[in-house]
């Protein structure tokens, strides 16, 4: 398995520092305000890289973190004449209502940063100890240039940035690039007593302490938004080498960021959709499935045709599972042929099906390639359903059966590491079909009716009559499908 590696800007073979043992920590939520689609891709893809490693056999030890404290959440609390704490566990337990809506696996861990004051005191401290840190006027802050090889993870020059930027003067500050560890109290703000004078700890020095208490000081997988690099995670990083004397992450996963037409999606910009806002009009799956038809690394471009499409190739996925289910309970039931004779499923065919997944695994052993790898599966579901068109008419070999069923599982299971097909079939697409018809000004009971009509006129070879039922049906959006077992029929959205 090979990860793209930030820091090193290269793709690395993924090799655990505990055999067995891949220990992953992700920046997660500042909780004042409802998720959008851009943290459900981050929260997404790190369940992905989750579910994979299990998959592969690996113990994983899953770190997210909240940031409970935050000038965002201080001045969020004031607009709303409440209090900061409550603010910000309001919007965790709305973080995992949409995250259970998601599907999204709970991290092992999910610490807070207001139960961490003392962890990331003892970093300040350390970092003080070391000459990394100074005191002054209440605040803490990092001595930038003592940190010899800062800039490296986001790949920045320090002269460069010093260059570049637009600095508040900060006579507290020993040069202007330091940055804060702790903040000294100001009115009206929460609190904590330190040694340098009550106040609250920098957005920085959070996760490195966190991640020091629960991973150790070196792990294997640091993960985030590309928005994070700097200064979020340069700055963790120097805090962190510097307080442990020893690398700190050994791989760091950034993913891209979700766009509408080019632009960043973000509550700054005003232009972003909560996870409600989608989930009210699509299921989860189908936004998984939209989310993933992009390697994580690249921007993901939101659009109503994307997720139209993300529905209807998710709808494919359902439809041959069913397709495959329907043909072995009529072989079950004796209303379908099965016969021990030569196998009707092709070579080619034979071998693109039993290939699934070894072509699956490539795709995603390869820096989590899952639109790679959903290629797969569609081109697997497209065989899969020419397979079941061949078995529906004609009689079965047992072998074919066998070959599809097998196949029915693989698909499901392999689906099931993005996060999809997690649904019996008949009842995704009986549910699909229920809502559809309140669409509609035909009942099931009539629908039927009429297909029974169709069939009356079909044994008469009235194919007039035949085509005019369908022809009605139709009109009503509904589309009948034909095979040696009956008539089905779906309801076009």
């Amino acid at each position: 398995m090979k990860i793209y590696n930030t820091l090193t800007r290269k793709k690395e073979t993924f090799v655990p520092l505990e055999e067995g043992h891949a220990r992953l920590y992700v920046c997660g939520i500042t909780s004042y305000d409802y998720c959008h689609i851009g943290h459900a891709r981050s929260a997404l893809v790190f369940d992905m890289v989750v579910r994979y490693l299990r998959y592969h056999g690996y113990r994983v030890t899953f770190v997210r973190n909240f940031t409970d404290i935050d000038d965002k959440i201080i001045a969020r609390a004031a607009e709303q004449g409440v209090d900061s704490k409550q603010l910000a566990e309001r919007f965790i337990d709305e973080f995992y209502t949409d995250m259970d809506a998601l599907g999204a696996l709970r991290a092992d861990i999910e610490p807070k940063a207001t139960e961490h004051i003392q962890e990331m005191i003892e970093l300040v401290q350390d970092l003080i100890e070391k000459g990394l840190a100074y005191p002054s006027g209440g605040d803490v802050y990092y001595r930038v240039r003592r940190f010899t090889t800062y800039g490296t993870l986001s790949g920045r020059k320090l002269e460069d940035m010093q260059a570049g930027a637009r600095i508040d003067v900060n006579e507290q500050k020993e040069d202007p690039m330091d940055f804060v560890l702790w903040k000294g109290a100001k009115p009206g703000e929460p609190k904590w007593a330190s040694p340098w004078g009550e106040g609250r700890p920098g957005w920085h020095i959070e996760c490195s302490a966190m991640s020091r208490k629960y991973l150790g000081a070196s792990f294997d997988i640091h993960g985030g938004g590309k928005d994070l690099i700097f200064p979020h995670h340069e700055n963790e990083l120097a805090q962190s080498v510097g307080a442990n004397d020893c690398s700190f992450a050994n791989l760091w996963m950034h993913h891209g960021f979700v766009t509408i037409k080019d632009e960043k999606m973000s509550k700054s910009l005003g232009n972003f959709l909560t996870i409600r806002d989608v989930l009210r009009e699509y299921p989860a799956e189908t936004l998984r499935l939209f989310i993933f038809s992009t390697q994580y690394r690249n921007p993901l471009d939101f659009s109503e045709t994307a997720l139209q499409d993300a529905q209807v190739g998710l709808d494919r996925m359902y439809d041959c599972l069913a397709g495959i289910t329907g043909l072995v309970q009529a072989a079950d039931t004796g209303s379908g042929g099965v016969d021990a004779g030569i196998s009707v499923i092709g070579q080619k065919d034979r071998k693109k099906i039993e290939s699934l997944r070894q072509r699956f695994e490539t795709a995603m052993d390869n820096d989590f390639n899952t639109a790679q790898a959903m290629g797969h599966l569609f081109d697997g579901v497209k065989v899969l359903n020419k397979a079941c068109r061949l078995l529906d008419s004609q009689q079965a070999a047992v072998e074919d059966l066998e070959l599809l069923q097998q196949a029915g599982v693989t698909l499901q299971e392999l689906a099931g590491l993005l996060g999809v097909l997690q649904q019996d079939p008949m009842q995704y697409l009986q549910e699909k079909k229920d809502n559809l018809l309140a669409s509609i000004s035909l009942s099931e009971e009539e629908i039927n009716n009429l297909i029974e009509d169709r069939n009356a006129a079909r044994e008469k070879k009235d194919w007039d009559a035949s085509d005019a039922v369908r022809d009605k049906l139709l009109t009503h959006n509904v589309e009948l499908h034909d095979g040696p077992y009956g008539t089905t029929w779906d309801v076009k959205a």
